[in-house]
C-alpha cells in the first residue's frame, strides 16, 4: 500500500508575492501551509512508505545525523542502492 502526501504548488512571483495552486482543491478549507522543495517532498514520501511496508533495513544503525545533513542523504545511510530506490519510485 503506497502512503500519499496531498500537494500542491506554492508559486512566488518577482515580488515575493506566493500564489497556491491547487488545481483539485484539496487545500480549499485549510488556512495555514508548509511549504517543501518538490524533491525533498518525494524523499518524505518514499520513507514514509518504506516505514509503512516495514521496510527498517538499517534504522538503528544510522547513529548521530548531522543538522545540515540533507534528508536524501538518509538512504544511502539506510543501505538503499539505486535499484532499491527505482523500485521504490515505480510503487509511488
Amino acid at each position: 500500500m503506497a502512503y500519499r502526501i496531498d500537494n500542491a504548488i506554492v508559486k512566488k512571483d518577482r515580488n515575493g508575492r506566493v500564489t497556491l495552486i491547487d488545481p483539485e482543491n484539496v487545500f480549499k478549507d485549510e488556512d495555514a501551509f508548509i511549504a517543501v522543495k518538490s524533491d525533498d517532498l518525494i524523499t518524505l514520501q518514499l520513507l514514509i512508505n518504506g516505514i509503512l511496508k516495514n521496510d527498517f533495513k538499517s534504522w538503528r544503525e544510522l547513529g548521530v545525523i548531522p543538522e545540515n545533513e540533507p534528508l536524501k542523504s538518509l538512504f544511502v545511510r539506510l543501505g538503499y542502492s539505486r535499484e532499491d530506490i527505482a523500485k521504490l519510485l515505480k510503487e509511488f
